[in-house]
């Protein structure tokens, strides 16, 4: 039997009973109390993929009932769940270790690596962050060899936030206040955007206000600025409203307002920012860091500031560094920045306006951080861990800038990822708003010339489930989009839904699951497009003038060629062969014959039989493992269902949760099949949210991710619940 069924006295001694019986990888289908304790129905990791629910009796000794539960008995259960699962993140300080054991020493070019980081002024805190997910590949090779150190600049890169563009940040229009310590440029700051703000809208919708009445000069410093810009300058008293200048700002689209100066450790802080958020405008924050500062004192600051901006209810994420060509190392401030997740609007070195200023660039800002190397020890400038921060608290905020990390990776890689994260941001929302929403976010994604192409499933239900297998787009490098289409959205017929992708996304690769019509085949070949089918044995083609079915064509071929392929979440070889035939009515093709084999033992996993067209050739290979590969995801698909189904309670719309589900498996069945250096770190980086090693690559990475967003969901309500709870 595939499911079975265990009792006991509490939830540990039934847990036990199912690792011993299962294994650490087994599925928990169903659970609930019950007047002996505590039932669990679960089945094992291998037998996911022939699991068909079934309403006999799971074992003859303890027959089951179908329940009809009580609803507050499945909310207490999904709270207690979610309760369980944020006291194992708050527990951990990596997967795999306990809240006070230290992470692994670096050995070898790991080491070698760390001791750069920390050279340049990194803290061994991100240094242990970044080196944990070095690929097996690069740890076995010379760190004096380019591709280690390649690939650590990378990583760097990609923690690294910044703005898309200065579009992004000037054609906002609002109210913009820079804040910060005495002395780190907000003044001059304020006119080099205030002078980059004119040289894209104008003059007539730019004003600057200055706040600083302490310092001798300092409103005249400003208004010199705004004469030389031709903008008018006002001046906010410390205990004057910012409401009372908006009469006088009618017509103004974007107001910077640079404020007075001070010291991180001064109680007026919270006061000042509390001051500028109290009226009826909105003021968006930026913080100003002087690169030149000492580690100690960069990381006081941001840490007291942001303080300040919760207490007030305000957030405060984005910086401008300043005072690059003064500070010796620039490594130090951009530590702190990516453990804080704040991001980089513009890096400032000089005092010429507007032009010493820049949009930050991860590419720059990590280049000059690893250009100055000092001698090995010496690590004045480095910071290992946040001020007046229990070790526990350190531990949670490593762990969700890893996981903060890992998603914007996802992101960059993965075509759609980010869509798909707003189909998980529905789940949170009541059900009506859910089938609003997710209307209007289909029918904006994806966006035409995104997908190249298309792996369409088999036009049925999946087995034992009440919905079929999404539509999986391809990118033009043949990875899977994350947010998949919906069967039952699509038109009725191969023709008719064949046509309306190919012209409304400019889709020109057709993976199909079986041969279609003979409309449709027509159409295909008219359109000159690229398209795969897969066909059964008994299909029959005309070689040489006879009549044959596929498996009599290749009876005797023999199998010289093969390739790698990822199959079911193991490293397999697919070897081909193929022959010219046509079809009946005369259309030239070529038919493919594959056999799937275990690399080591030669044993043949499974067969395919394909058609494509002849005038592709040979090189059409590519599409064959791609067509293979995309039969795992109804697998993946039906676990992630199952799970997203038993933790939301039947609270997500339906069609959501398949986006979520088949989205999820998509993601991981692209990163399960590639092998490329980036790939290699971010599997390493979700397999270790787990902490626990598993036999098959893909179903681990499939629940790592059902975790990460369940995680960063969780994270998120805990988040809004801290604000509610200053404001």
């Amino acid at each position: 039997m595939s499911v079975r069924r265990f009792v006991g006295a509490n939830s540990r001694d039934v847990m036990r009973q199912v690792r011993e019986a299962l294994g650490e990888d087994a599925l928990i289908v169903a659970n609930r109390r019950t007047e002996g304790g505590v039932e669990i129905l679960a089945m094992a990791d291998e037998a996911i993929d022939h699991f068909e629910p079934s309403p006999e009796p799971v074992t003859p000794e303890a027959p089951l009932a179908s329940p009809l539960p009580d609803a507050m008995q499945a909310m207490s259960d999904r709270l207690l769940r979610e309760m369980q699962d944020m006291r194992a993140l708050l527990a951990n300080s990596h997967p795999g270790h306990s809240a006070q054991a230290s992470p692994p020493t670096p050995t070898g070019t790991a080491a070698q690596l760390r001791q750069l980081l920390w050279n340049v002024g990194f803290g061994s805190e991100l240094a242990d962050e970044l080196l944990i997910g070095l690929p097996e590949s690069l740890a076995v090779i010379s760190a004096d060899n380019d591709a280690p150190l390649e690939w650590l600049r990378q990583q760097l890169m990609a923690r690294l936030s910044v703005l898309s563009d200065e579009a992004s940040f000037f054609d906002q229009t609002g109210i913009v206040a820079l804040v910060g310590p005495t002395g780190v440029g907000k003044t001059t700051t304020t006119a080099k955007l205030a002078a980059r703000f004119v040289m894209r809208h104008g003059t007539r919708p730019v004003a600057l206000v200055s706040t600083d009445s302490f310092r001798i000069g300092a409103h005249e410093q400003l208004r010199i600025y705004a004469r030389l810009l031709d903008i008018p300058m006002y001046a906010l008293d410390a205990e004057q409203p910012i409401d009372d200048l908006l009469g006088r700002l009618q017509g103004k689209q974007w107001v910077i307002i640079d404020t007075v100066g001070m010291s991180q450790r001064d109680q007026r802080v919270i006061e000042q920012i509390a001051h500028l958020q109290g009226g009826r405008s909105r003021v968006r924050l930026v913080l100003l860091l002087n690169a030149a500062s000492q580690p100690e004192t960069l990381e006081e600051v941001v840490l007291r500031y942001r303080q300040a901006a919760r207490a007030a209810g305000a957030e405060l994420d984005d910086c401008i560094i300043t005072k690059q060509d003064e500070a010796g190392r620039l490594a130090p401030v951009l530590d702190i920045v990516m453990r804080h997740n704040m991001r980089v609007l513009f890096g400032s070195y000089g005092q010429q306006v507007p032009e010493d200023m820049a949009i930050a660039s991860p590419a720059s800002l990590v280049d000059q951080a690893l250009s100055a190397a000092k001698p090995a020890g010496n690590r004045d400038q480095a910071v290992d861990a946040p001020m007046e921060m229990p070790r526990w608290s350190r531990d949670v905020l490593g762990q969700g800038r890893r996981l903060s990390s890992l998603l914007m990776r996802l992101r960059q890689r993965v075509t759609g990822f980010a869509a798909l994260e707003e189909v998980w941001n529905l789940a949170s929302m009541p059900n009506r708003v859910q089938e609003e929403r997710l209307e209007a976010l289909l029918a904006q994604l994806p966006a035409p010339n995104t997908a190249l192409g298309v792996a369409w499933a088999a036009r049925r239900n999946e087995r034992g489930c009440d919905w079929a297998m999404p539509d999986i787009g391809l990118d033009s490098n043949g990875a899977w989009l994350a947010l998949p289409w919906l069967q039952h959205r699509h038109a009725a017929g191969w023709q008719p839904r064949l046509a309306a992708l190919t012209n409304t996304m400019g889709i020109a690769v057709h993976l199909l699951p079986c041969l279609p019509d003979a409309d449709a085949l027509t159409w295909l070949e008219a359109q000159h497009l690229t398209w795969v089918s897969q066909v059964s044995p008994s299909h029959r083609v005309h070689f040489h003038h006879q009549r044959q079915t596929m498996r009599q064509l290749f009876s005797d071929s023999m199998l010289t060629h093969h390739v790698g392929v990822r199959l079911r979440g193991q490293s397999m070889q697919l070897w081909t062969a193929y022959a010219e035939v046509e079809d009946a009515t005369g259309v030239a093709l070529l038919a493919w014959y594959g056999e799937v084999r275990d690399p080591e033992s030669a044993k043949v996993v499974t067969r395919r039989y394909w058609l494509t067209p002849a005038r592709l050739g040979s090189e059409v290979l590519s599409l064959l493992l791609t067509h293979l590969q995309s039969e795992g995801l109804a697998a993946l698909t039906r676990r992630a269902w199952q799970q997203l189904k038993e933790a939301d309670s039947g609270g997500v719309n339906a069609e959501a949760r398949l986006l979520m589900a088949s989205g999820v498996a998509a993601v991981a069945g692209h990163l399960d099949g590639v092998e490329d250096d980036e790939a290699q770190t971010l599997r390493k980086d979700l397999l270790n949210l787990l902490g626990t090693s598993r036999r098959r690559r893909d179903t681990a990475m499939l629940d790592a991710l059902v975790y990460a967003f369940m995680a960063r969901d969780a994270i998120r309500q805990m988040g809004s619940v801290s604000r509610e709870g200053l404001v």
